[in-house]
C-alpha cells in the first residue's frame, strides 16, 4: 500500500490569533513556525523511513507558509526533484470574513455566520467559498495522488494543505457528513495524518499527530 502523510502548514501570526487565513493574505510563517517546521521535517523523515518509501513525492498548496514548510521537509528528506505546486489545495477562501476572529465573524453577520457553522460545507462566506468548492478544487489532485500511491507499495507522498482542505479530506474518507467536518475532525499547525492506498479501503495509520516539542 502507497501512503500519503497529509500535512497541515507550520503555524502564521494569524493562527496564533486565531483570526481567519485563507486566500486574502499569503504571510510566511512565524519564527515559532520555522521551528516548529523543521520538527515537522524530521519527524516526517522517520515516518518515510518506517514506511520503507523508495519513491517519494512532495506536493504543496501555493501559498507561502505551505511552500515554506515543504521546503524544510525538502531539505531534511534530501530530494533531487523540487516540491509540486498545486493552485487548487490553497486554503478556503474566507472573502469579508477574511482576518477576523470567530466572534468578529459572528458580530459581522450573525445569522450567516450561524449557517456556516452549523453547514459549512454548503453555507459560503461572503464573497468567499463553502467546503464544498473546496472540496470541488481540492478533491481531483489528492485523488489523482491517491491512484499513484495505489499501483505501488513503496511509494509515498507527502502532501502540504490547509486546515479547511484537510479536514475535508479526512472526512470523507472516514465517511462522516460533511456537514460536520468541522466538528469532527481537527488539525493543529505541523499536525500531520498518514493513510495507505491499495485495492482495498483505505488504512489510516495516524490522524493529526505533531512533533515533539524537543
Amino acid at each position: 500500500m502507497g501512503n500519503l502523510i497529509l500535512v497541515r502548514h507550520a503555524s502564521t501570526d494569524a493562527s496564533r490569533e486565531r483570526r481567519n487565513l485563507g486566500q486574502g493574505a499569503d504571510p510566511p510563517i512565524s519564527s515559532d513556525g520555522l521551528m516548529l517546521a523543521k520538527r515537522l521535517a524530521t519527524t516526517i523523515a522517520d515516518e518515510v523511513d518506517a514506511l520503507g518509501t523508495s519513491e517519494l513525492r512532495l506536493v504543496t498548496s501555493s501559498a507561502l507558509r505551505c511552500r515554506e514548510t515543504a521546503a524544510q521537509i525538502s531539505t531534511r528528506l534530501d530530494l533531487a526533484a523540487p516540491f509540486e505546486v498545486e493552485p487548487g489545495l490553497l486554503e478556503i477562501n474566507y472573502g469579508a470574513w477574511e482576518g477576523l476572529t470567530s466572534k468578529e465573524c459572528a458580530a459581522r453577520d450573525p445569522a450567516l455566520r450561524a449557517a456556516w457553522e452549523e453547514d459549512p460545507f454548503s453555507t459560503r462566506a461572503p464573497g468567499g467559498e463553502c467546503g464544498a468548492d473546496v472540496a470541488a478544487r481540492a478533491f481531483p489532485i489528492l485523488e489523482a495522488v491517491k491512484t499513484w500511491l495505489s499501483t505501488d507499495p513503496m511509494r509515498g507522498a507527502v502532501v502540504v494543505a490547509h486546515n479547511h482542505v484537510n479536514r475535508l479530506w479526512l472526512t470523507a474518507l472516514v465517511g462522516w457528513p460533511m456537514a460536520d467536518y468541522r466538528r469532527r475532525v481537527t488539525q493543529s499547525p505541523g499536525g500531520y495524518s498518514v493513510i495507505s492506498y491499495g485495492t482495498g479501503l483505505p488504512l489510516v495509520r495516524r490522524i493529526n499527530m505533531t512533533p515533539p516539542a524537543h
